[in-house]
């Protein structure tokens, strides 16, 4: 017996999203399945009954995944079935993640996997819209514990007006796309872009998704009321509150005054703490190794967990009584920059930026047509002109091993720059465009450090990007009284103590993108706008040491750039182009050492013929021209012998035109045949002096190009002389035929035949 639960949330302007739990997957602790119009997503929450011994941490795994069937499609490849999430699934799950992850108890260490699965899809509701709601109400009518339900919507303005989850076509006119994820009492989570927009435009909009997420959190509670979920008992942790406060007062003021020393050096620094928790460490054994009413070694795992709260603790308070920072910048002091252009010989474009102790190399590829990303997911198929790839190999940080595949976190971090950049990209820019950022250093933020490399490196290339656009971090430190603390240009070590981290990149006139986690509840939008034109002021000052390095594009690219030239070709033409099997477009590549590619786009046809060398294109257009071109009556062209018959031969005047050069219009003297003047091969000019009206055959001369020889007497020609012969014998024979006719012969003859 089937007794599901389904709750409605109304967007308000007639569309419905429907939560129904009790039907699918009833083994999971929790299973909503989320719909609105077609699109259908399965949301399950297992987690451990018990947590793994050394386990310290919340071991969550978040995964959402597009099945093809959603949307009655076949997946690509050999294969035929999915395969590892795409960069879109990845994205949609690190949303996700970032929003719940907070919110469950600090000593839960089960281990606990939320999948979210698409199932059905329209191809118009954007379902990773959907997939914070979906997680967020599984886990509500399941038994793992978690503060409170949440919410992730997408909001856009189009038009100046905001709308909720709006549709893959209504995405593309906004010049505002974020997604908010919150509770009903706090904003967890922002990511988006927008089109160079104001502060106060993205805060309204955040505003305005909190408001959607309020009534979407509390049809969760009545749904999981109406489940009768209880969240699970459970002890992950073992505290001893009495050495949580001796390792308070025995270290705070050491760690105090090891923060207070404002080293610049992060590995000093890390050293520097190292040291205070383990002499304390060691002097505790010493002073507890005969002790046998003590775990010792269970003791030491407290004290080192308990360390680390008071290290952050003092780190906090320094900051906001002393006004300064760690490595003794002001809050809204940058960090030194440097950086330099050009620096890779080989690549189209490279710049390095450094600030502080965090550096991107970044190098700019331009290429053809060829080289465009295929876009083939469940709801969106295409194509990609800009690509941006971000690695953070683990030397950038001082860890001693080798990467092992594409990390989640590096194509989020590669997905926020690139979002930075796109809008500032030139419109109907002819190549395809590879940004590839290598961060070598690491502390603080290596994707606006990749925003702003991504900028000069485009620069040096001699892309005229509409705006420079550059980035920075921010953090947040508040205490319980109500102080906080901006910072701008975070460390890597205040990111993690801070009760906000938000990054901004766009440029003099606007937001590009953005990306915010938000740890503490309550946060006033006041404060919030205030970070944001905190950030803005360190962008601008950001965004003046790019511009001395380099002020702007380069007039041309390099020699090693590929060059390309495109020319509009009828529709009907582009087949001539190709050729049989791609057999004219091979060649002709072949022998000009160029790439050549024709999209058809209406009733044109767009060929795009590239190669470094200048003359290999226009030989290839020139090609391409004659290829294309209309034979003209009384125009001279250089044509090729193709084949020699007993009646004239046959020349190739354009590619793949040819035209019958009959044998009594090679010369003016008579000729028996041409085989002792022509060969297959050779090359002549001819005139062009007919096209048959119905064959379109064409009719060659040379003999035209020739001048008459003096004295020549036109001999007549077969027809003629024909046609003379004939005419008398045609009046004999009519005047014979119309006498007998006009006799009444005929009439005779028919009546004797009666």
């Amino acid at each position: 017996m089937i007794n599901a639960i389904v709750k409605n949330i109304d967007l308000g302007d007639g569309r419905t999203i429907t939560l129904e739990t009790g039907k699918l997957a009833k083994q999971a602790d929790g299973s909503v399945v989320v719909k609105m119009g077609g699109t259908m997503l399965l949301a399950t929450v297992v987690s451990a009954r018990e947590a793994k011994e050394d386990v310290d941490f919340m071991p969550l795994t978040v995964d959402y995944r597009e099945k093809f069937s959603a949307a009655g499609r076949f997946p690509g490849g050999f294969l035929k079935r999915e395969g590892r999430p795409s960069d879109d699934e990845i994205l949609a799950a690190r949303l996700v993640d970032r929003a719940l992850r907070p919110l469950f108890p600090k000593d839960y260490h089960a281990e606990t996997a939320v999948m979210i699965s698409l199932i059905s899809s329209d191809k118009e509701t954007m379902a990773d819209s959907l997939a914070g709601l979906a997680a967020s109400a599984a886990i509500a009518v399941s038994d793992v514990p978690i503060e409170c339900p949440i919410s992730e919507v997408r909001v856009a303005r189009i038009n100046g007006e905001f709308i909720v989850n709006p549709t893959y076509s209504q995405v593309e006119e906004a010049d505002i796309n974020i997604l908010v994820g919150a509770s009903y009492e706090n904003i967890m989570m922002v990511e988006g872009e927008m089109d160079e927009v104001p502060e106060n435009d993205m805060l309204e909009a955040i505003r305005f998704a909190h408001d959607a997420i309020k009534v979407q959190c509390k049809i969760q509670e009545e749904m999981a009321a109406e489940t009768g979920a209880t969240k699970r008992e459970y002890c992950h942790e073992t505290n001893d509150e009495e050495l949580r406060q001796k390792v308070h007062a025995d270290l705070y003021q050491k760690c105090y005054d090891m923060a207070n020393k404002q080293l610049t050096d992060k590995h000093l620094r890390t050293e520097g703490f190292e040291a205070i928790r383990e002499e304390y460490i060691e002097a505790y054994t010493e002073a507890n190794a005969e002790n046998e009413d003590i775990d010792l070694e269970q003791n030491i795992n407290l004290i080192k967990r308990y360390y680390h709260d008071v290290e952050k603790e003092a780190m906090r308070r320094m900051i906001l009584d002393e006004g300064h920072r760690l490595d003794g910048r002001a809050t809204n002091e940058i960090r030194p920059i440097w950086g330099e252009v050009d620096y890779l010989p080989g690549s189209h474009g490279s710049a390095i930026f450094t600030r502080g102790e965090t550096q991107s190399l970044t190098s700019c590829t331009l290429g053809t047509k060829m080289d465009e990303k295929i876009i083939d997911g469940v709801n969106i198929q295409g194509t990609e002109k800009f690509l941006l790839h971000y690695n953070f190999p683990p030397f950038c940080t001082g860890e001693p091993r080798t990467p092992r595949g594409l990390s989640r976190r590096e194509v989020g971090h590669g997905n926020l720059a690139h979002r930075a950049l796109k809008r500032m990209f030139p419109d109907d820019f002819p190549y395809i465009v590879r940004l590839v950022s290598d961060i070598l250093e690491s502390n603080g933020s290596s994707s606006m450090a990749t925003v702003c490399a991504g900028t000069m490196s485009l620069m040096d290339t001699g892309v005229k990007i509409k705006k420079p656009v550059s980035g920075i971090a921010m953090g947040l430190i508040t205490d319980e009284s109500g102080k906080f603390a901006i910072l701008s240009d975070i460390l890597g070590d205040e990111d993690h103590l801070g009760d906000m981290d938000f990054k901004v990149a766009g440029t003099v006139d606007g937001i590009t993108a953005t990306q915010m986690d938000i740890k503490v509840d309550g946060l006033p939008y006041e404060v919030l706008a205030q970070a944001l034109e905190q950030a803005r002021q360190g962008r601008l000052h950001i965004l003046e040491k790019m511009l001395e390095v380099i002020p702007e594009p380069r007039e041309d690219y390099k020699e090693n750039v590929p060059r390309l030239e495109t020319i509009i070709i009828p529709k009907d033409m582009i087949g001539a182009v190709i050729g049989p099997g791609g057999k004219v477009i091979q060649k002709l590549q072949e022998e000009t050492d160029t790439v050549i590619v024709i999209e058809e786009e209406g009733d044109t046809g767009i060929v795009q013929v590239s190669s470094t060398n200048k003359s290999s294109i226009e030989a290839a257009l020139e090609q391409i021209r004659l290829i294309i071109a209309v034979p003209e009556i009384d125009k001279i062209y250089h044509g090729t012998v193709k084949s020699i018959l007993s009646f004239g031969a046959f020349i190739e005047i354009l590619p793949g035109k040819d035209g019958l050069l009959h044998i009594s219009e090679y010369d003016w003297k008579r000729l028996d045949s041409l085989d002792d003047v022509l060969s297959e091969g050779d090359e002549l000019d001819v005139k062009l002096i007919g096209i048959e009206e119905k064959t379109g055959k064409l009719k060659l001369s040379r003999r035209a190009l020739i001048p008459k020889p003096e004295g020549y007497v036109e001999r007549p020609s077969r027809d003629n002389r024909s046609s003379h012969r004939g005419g008398g014998r045609n009046d004999n024979r009519g005047r014979g035929r119309n006498d007998n006719r006009g006799g009444g012969n005929r009439n005779d003859r028919r009546d004797y035949r009666k």
